[in-house]
């Protein structure tokens, strides 16, 4: 992921596959204040490069992110695609391998 973004970008689609899991837009967007992990997400990037990001968000909740970077009007936004709350086992696994995070 090179280059400046311009924000993200939210419709009912994404907005409502986040909140499924409880997540909201504004804990998702919070993560990227933060330090993060991105890493490719190669599994599903059939017709569009798609990311993971672990990551907390302001308020401390460790959460896992699928996104993909999309261009509009000249203008890249990351556009979420799903994000939840991280499990016990994962969160744990998480900040061993990222004490620094």
């Amino acid at each position: 992921m090179e280059g400046a973004l311009a924000g993200f970008d939210w419709d009912d689609g994404n907005r409502s596959k986040c909140l499924k899991h409880g997540v909201s837009a504004e804990e998702v967007e919070s993560l990227f204040l933060r330090p993060i992990m991105i890493l490719p997400d190669e599994g599903h990037s059939v017709a569009e490069t798609r990311f993971k990001a672990i990551g907390k968000t302001a308020r401390g909740r460790p959460i896992f992110l699928v996104f993909t970077v999309r261009e509009k009007k000249g203008k890249r936004y990351i556009r979420p695609i799903s994000a939840r709350y991280m499990h016990r086992r994962e969160i744990q696994h998480y900040e061993k391998e990222n004490p620094n995070l």
